[in-house]
């Protein structure tokens, strides 16, 4: 990432966002890259790693995440707004719901990443459907005992909730 004295702006950590997608790119990784801001600080920022760690949920803005959730010691990111060279994929962008960022902002849509070849438009399709018109069944199987998790968290007095 650059370093100079501009303000740090939304423009400022996009277009961090975006050269860290393209690096990215040149050191054998997915065109996406993100950076994730609190109170004007950087707390993590990263590119896809899906190739590299043959870790299919290693995009971008899971990996920042996860880093700035270790940075903070915290897994909540209230706060912190999430900067993204492409529009999240639904993964990335339930990721950013689940770590409760405040904001996200993106550059290129997934209009885009569909001409780059990537499916993150088929996905937000594919959830718009009805789940019967999927490729990938997705079954409930519900045995008597299928709430018992639930039970034993309900009834954790120590528990930390989330």
């Amino acid at each position: 990432m650059s370093t100079d004295d501009r303000p740090r702006d939304d423009r400022y950590w996009i277009e961090q966002a975006v050269e860290l997608a393209t690096g990215n790119v040149a050191d054998g990784g997915g065109p996406f890259g993100a950076v994730l801001v609190r109170d004007g600080r950087l707390l993590a920022a990263g590119g896809n790693r899906v190739t590299r760690d043959l870790d299919p949920t290693a995009h971008a803005e899971v990996c920042v995440i996860r880093e700035a959730c270790r940075t903070v010691g915290d897994f909540s990111l209230a706060g912190a707004t999430l900067y993204a060279s492409c529009e999240p994929c639904p993964l990335c962008l339930a990721a950013a719901l689940w770590a409760r960022v405040d904001r996200v902002v993106y550059a290129a849509d997934r209009h885009d990443a569909a001409d780059g070849g990537f499916d993150d438009r088929e996905f937000y399709e594919m959830f718009a459907r009805d789940r019967a018109t999927w490729d990938t069944p997705v079954e409930q199987l519900r045995p008597d005992d299928s709430t018992t998790p639930f039970d034993a968290w309900r009834g954790k007095a120590d528990r930390t909730d989330y």
